[in-house]
């Protein structure tokens, strides 16, 4: 019989087992067990153990249970003839558009001085947002950052994008590859970075970039904590060149009590959950891949392994 071994590290996994089980009735869905004799035809993973690699040797497809595989990429005894499949959308683009646009707005709008006025019993007034100074510009876009960039043309910012290769969007001015980084920042003044990470991308929110933002910037940061580096923008913010930031990733997750970002007035954090991986929706993903690979037809989603997503 065929088997889908399923392991995702914390995440209870008896719904997941159930799911996977009644989409795929042919299939043996079993939780990861290091001491099985290794016969699986395909795994579904989120953060696994290097055990998994070492024990199940007859994998056909690696899924990985997020949209972020670089974690998994980074493993030394990841099978290099094996296709690892990310998750698509399943529901977590529009979640990292909401969330996007709530911190673009909480901004812009400046509703955190109306909270604050409103806590302190002061009726107060703000001069009205002004659009077109608060070009927004998003960094990645793939499916995800696309969706972003979508909503935020639909609330009438101006729009940038940046990604690795030239990509096209309804009003939205796109910049790509490593000269178009430079006009792309200096042209943005709140920067959403949604990008995968990759050896490239790595550190890409440092002092030298964010510094070509224009004046007064804000960053907003739901891709990976290892792009941006804590110290240089506590220094930007501190010089003034910087207005704020909202983070929802860190390069140590739980952020540590001592971190100098958790009693910053410029900072609002939240702990990494700007889109959740829907259970439903990623399952129905899963199986109708497993379904289309044993059936010789080609599949959405394989990594490439030289770009690293």
């Amino acid at each position: 019989m065929r088997r889908v071994v399923f392991c995702a590290g914390q995440t209870d996994p008896a719904r997941w087992v159930e799911g996977l089980a009644r989409l795929l009735p042919e299939f043996e869905v079993e939780v990861f067990d290091p001491r099985a004799s290794g016969r699986s035809d395909y795994a579904v993973v989120w953060a696994p153990p290097a055990a998994l690699f070492d024990t199940e040797t007859s994998l056909k497809a690696i899924f990985n249970l997020g949209a972020g595989i670089d974690a998994l990429m980074r493993m030394p005894n990841l099978p290099k003839d094996i296709p690892v499949v990310r998750l698509g959308d399943a529901g977590m683009s529009v979640q990292m558009a909401e969330y996007v646009c709530h911190a673009v707005i909480r901004h812009t709008r400046e509703l955190d001085l109306f909270e604050s006025a409103s806590r302190s019993g002061h009726w107060t007034f703000r001069k009205p947002t002004i659009r077109s100074h608060y070009p927004v510009g998003i960094m990645g876009l793939g499916a995800i950052g696309a969706r972003v960039a979508q909503a935020l043309v639909d609330f009438e910012y101006p729009v940038r994008g940046w990604s690795r290769t030239e990509k096209n969007l309804p009003g939205v001015t796109c910049y790509s590859g490593a000269a178009g980084l430079d006009p792309f920042l200096r042209s943005t003044r709140i920067l959403v970075c949604v990008l995968p990470l990759t050896p490239e991308t790595d550190s890409i929110l440092n002092r030298e970039n964010l510094a070509k933002l224009i004046e007064d910037a804000y960053l907003i940061n739901v891709a990976r904590g290892a792009h941006l580096v804590d110290a240089d923008l506590l220094a930007l913010l501190e010089s003034g060149q910087l207005a704020g930031a909202t983070l929802d990733v860190f390069r140590e997750e739980p952020l540590p009590a001592d971190h100098p970002f958790w009693s910053h007035p410029q900072i609002v954090m939240t702990p990494h959950i700007s889109a959740r991986t829907l259970r439903d929706a990623s399952l129905a993903q899963i199986a109708g891949k497993i379904e289309q690979l044993e059936r010789g037809l080609p599949i959405e989603g394989i990594v490439d392994r030289r770009c690293g997503y």
